[in-house]
């Protein structure tokens, strides 16, 4: 399942050419952190969730035992200034979230809680979420999600 997700989820998430990645190490921790914190609301790391966030700090090329030591402990969180990243950062964790391929109730309440206090749309956030549900591949495309939420801005 990672693999399939692997080849889109670096052209939307990680291409050069739209300049999406992250200014500083700490912001890079910040958002393997999230991540780590999400995968284990529902009580359990599954290993589909281990290995979607273990692709996703090689492409932010955090080393494997910085990883390791995430799950460890607890640092300081770090907020992500620009929409454009929280957007990335919001589908990263809706991507994880349908990764183990069982939905729970808190997954969903807690990540309307996390795009919420990043400030994103809730309607915006509402319709990738919904969008991806009823996605075969649970896939939205970077077009398409990047247009919720500039809705907003018109």
């Amino acid at each position: 399942m990672v693999q399939r997700y692997s080849i889109k989820f670096r052209f939307i998430i990680f291409t050069k050419k739209n300049n999406i990645y992250m200014d500083t190490y700490q912001e890079k921790i910040g958002l393997l952190q999230e991540m780590i914190g999400f995968a284990l609301v529902d009580g359990e790391l599954h290993d589909r969730e281990y290995d979607f966030i273990e692709m996703v700090a090689h492409e932010l090329e955090v080393d494997k035992e910085t990883l390791q030591k995430l799950f460890d402990k607890r640092v300081e969180k770090v907020v992500i200034k620009d929409e454009f990243h929280r957007i990335c950062q919001f589908y990263r964790l809706a991507l994880l979230m349908h990764s183990d391929g069982v939905l729970h109730d808190r997954e969903q309440i807690k990540i309307n809680e996390i795009g919420i206090n990043m400030g994103l749309n809730p309607f915006a956030m509402k319709r990738v979420l919904k969008l991806m549900e009823d996605s075969p591949n649970r896939m939205v495309d970077g077009d398409t999600l990047l247009s919720f939420f500039s809705e907003q801005h018109n």
